[in-house]
């Protein structure tokens, strides 16, 4: 029963990357980013990742974390894409 909260908490975390990711793409630039944060929780998902491969868990829940992950990687390749940008912008 606590990996199908776990997949939930992973859930409700996740909900949100996609939409953040879209946000950046269209927003073209790093204003309102933090690239210390979006690492912090890269971390985070990665000691997530260590922790369930140390301990018995169900394989089922790793998909979760694994999803997450790959949608905070997006968002952080935006952020240098959009870093780019800005410095072009600024040069023009």
């Amino acid at each position: 029963m606590s990996g199908v909260f776990e997949i939930l908490m992973l859930i409700c975390f996740g909900a949100s990357w996609p939409i953040n990711a879209v946000k950046s793409y269209k927003a073209r630039t790093t204003k309102g980013k933090s690239i210390v944060f979006l690492f912090a929780i890269f971390i985070g998902y990665v000691f997530g990742i260590l922790a369930k491969l140390l301990s018995t868990y169900k394989w089922y829940v790793m998909f979760f974390y694994i999803l997450n992950i790959s949608m905070v990687s997006v968002d952080i390749f935006l952020y240098f894409r959009n870093k780019k940008i800005d410095k072009q912008n600024l040069i023009k």
